[in-house]
């Protein structure tokens, strides 16, 4: 990959995931989770002690979360939380909660939208895990759920779908794949739900500059344009990590829908973005070392 600010977003700890999963896999397989558990942390310090840039990157975002300069305790917190939801993935990604502790806020919003029979967006971030909130919608949710996952994680899915087999590797819609609008119109026609991490572009997108934690920073506006097409109901979904196999999944209306004129859909989208912005920033505040940001976020090049 060339150097550029493209290059500078895939440098993170997330780089070397997919080795640290295949690792994990191994491990929590033949050995359990408590002795992966144990190893979590030489790796987190493997991590945190080998990425300057990233742990640099880390600490500006710390630092605004916290309203005071983040130390290197601030630090391991998050590393060691990112750490923790790869492990718990092995689990969690084939629907196995057995042992974890799951709590679930908005359900019953959620369960009033899926009774409308429209179908669902559900705006995720790079927070906590996302997996947790698929474990627990694909256990009690009566209409089938999907997600919207870039190419760009590519190497990550195919490990993911052998952990969850072929239902699961189903589930995933590739963005940028030929037809993948389609599969997520499909979906959403036939009542169901289709999740999306909306708090990152990948590169190429189109972004919006929104105030997030004191100071301008890039958001795409691709989920937001994609809800306006559709028409869709849209929901915020954070699976918060609150400790070993500890999640709390929080579901929250975020807009009810509907068509817009397209002379209005512009407006539409930069207020859809503004309040996604507002809702991330508050729940990074309340919980943040969830938020697993390795890079300048609000680098002006990717404005």
């Amino acid at each position: 990959m060339p150097d550029g600010s493209r290059a500078a977003w895939t440098a993170t700890p997330e780089r070397g995931s997919d080795a640290v999963v295949r690792a994990m896999v191994w491990v929590a397989r033949w050995l359990g989770w408590h002795v992966a558990q144990i190893l979590l942390r030489p790796i987190t310090a493997y991590f945190l002690l080998s990425s300057p840039r990233q742990r640099a990157a880390a600490r500006v975002y710390l630092g605004r979360a916290l309203d005071r300069p983040a130390g290197l305790r601030d630090l391991w917190r998050l590393y060691f939380a990112f750490a923790s939801t790869i492990l718990d993935r092995v689990w969690l990604v084939p629907g196995e909660t057995r042992g974890f502790t799951l709590e679930i806020r908005g359900l019953e919003a959620l369960r009033e939208v899926i009774a409308q029979g429209r179908g669902c967006l559900l705006f995720g971030a790079h927070f906590g895990s996302f997996e947790a909130l698929r474990a627990v919608a694909d256990a009690g949710s009566p209409v089938a759920v999907s997600v919207l996952m870039h190419e760009a994680n590519a190497r990550l899915k195919a490990i993911l779908d052998a952990l969850g087999g072929p239902d699961r590797a189903g589930a995933v819609i590739p963005l940028g794949e030929p037809g993948a609008m389609l599969r997520v119109r499909e979906a959403l026609e036939a009542g169901g739900l289709v999740g999306l991490l909306a708090d990152r572009n990948p590169g190429g997108e189109r972004v919006r500059r929104v105030d997030f934690l004191g100071r301008p920073a890039p958001l795409p506006t691709g989920p937001h344009l994609l809800a306006e097409v559709l028409g869709a109901p849209v929901m915020t979904a954070f699976g918060i990590w609150r400790g070993p196999r500890h999640y709390e999944m929080r579901f929250e209306a975020f807009s009810p829908g509907g068509p817009t004129p397209r002379a209005q859909r512009e407006q539409a989208i930069a207020a859809s973005t503004d309040r996604y912005a507002a809702r991330l920033e508050a729940i990074c505040r309340e919980y943040p070392y969830n938020w697993f940001n390795f890079h300048d976020f609000w680098a002006e090049e990717r404005l």
